[in-house]
């Protein structure tokens, strides 16, 4: 695994600004749409596959409000709380393109799209699962070891059932070490005071006898002038661009955490300024993204922990 050179690259993801950044800021001004405008709004994606049809029209526009009301029901039932409307004209655009097939393909691939939306916004964000992975290393004594917990994207709109249970899924796995490598709060709810309360809430329960270490996140979400003050005064430390050692059952270990700014050339030479002089202890990178995963290999740590994809592209 050899590091690319992203120097000359001008946008780069989870950055502030970014073309992405840039869309989802856009669709976020959707919310401000007056709900009569808006029905009116998801009529524009049905009419060129209904063409000629006021009958598939209507029948495409009522899928489409379906997913409205479907994710406008989420906030009032306290499952999640994000803007409804922006993604529900995209699922009217992508629900458009399967529109063009022919209605006895198309209704029923609809009314599967409705299952789908109903399964990822109400059912799977809810599934909390614990991923169990081990390290068997000759730096270790036979016999000892220590558990070690990763969380990450953490994306707090409000407190909901989903925290608690992650909450709970700590206290009962007494893990000896927290690692955390950023995003706390979800992009629409980055400056909102409550969020930034509540996230405090569920951040302060978490508890481990070596301590509780953070880096931070996205600077899209993470903000500069929000982060800092979002931990300061909770029982956790943040490793901006730090490397220390820790000691479990006569065992040490070194902890590095590298800050994230998703440009892998200027974080790098963070992230080789710290390497130690000798790999003989057992050696944890923890970084926001997989980005530097060529970095640290070639560095020779034992182990990066890293988030960002949310188990999707890097699994």
């Amino acid at each position: 695994m050899e590091p690319i050179d992203f120097s000359r690259h001008k946008n780069f993801p989870g950055t502030q600004g970014n073309q992405f950044d840039a869309v989802l800021r856009r669709f976020d001004d959707l919310q401000n749409i007056p709900a009569p405008f808006f029905a009116l709004l998801l009529l524009l994606p049905a009419l060129l596959p209904a063409w000629g049809s006021w009958i598939y029209l209507g029948i495409l526009w009522l899928f489409f409000v379906g997913d409205w009301l479907l994710l406008w029901l989420l906030p009032q039932k306290k499952i999640s709380f994000g803007p409804e409307k922006p993604p529900t004209l995209l699922l009217a655009i992508f629900r458009s393109l399967v529109a063009f097939l022919p209605i006895p393909f198309s209704i029923p691939l609809q009314i599967i799209g409705t299952g789908l939306v109903f399964y990822g916004f109400w059912i799977e964000p809810q599934r909390i699962t614990v991923t169990r992975q081990s390290l068997v290393t000759s730096k270790f004594q036979p016999g000892k070891s220590i558990r070690v917990m990763h969380l990450g994207d953490l994306h707090l709109e409000r407190i909901t059932n989903r925290e608690r249970k992650l909450n709970d899924a700590i206290r009962q796995l007494a893990p000896d070490l927290i690692l955390f490598s950023g995003d706390v709060l979800n992009l629409s709810y980055v400056e909102d005071p409550l969020a930034i309360q509540q996230a405090q809430e569920i951040i302060r329960q978490w508890q481990a006898p070596l301590g509780v270490f953070v880096v931070n996140g996205s600077e899209a979400v993470d903000l500069a002038h929000i982060f800092p003050k979002l931990i300061q005064d909770l029982p956790v430390r943040w490793l901006n661009n730090q490397a220390i050692r820790l000691t479990h059952d006569h065992q040490s270990l070194i902890l590095t955490g590298v800050f994230c700014s998703h440009r892998p050339f200027r974080d790098a030479p963070a992230l080789n300024a710290l390497i130690p002089e000798t790999m003989d202890e057992l050696n944890i990178l923890i970084y926001h993204s997989p980005d530097l995963a060529p970095e640290a290999a070639l560095a020779g740590y034992d182990l990066m922990l890293a988030g960002h994809t949310h188990g999707g592209q890097v699994c």
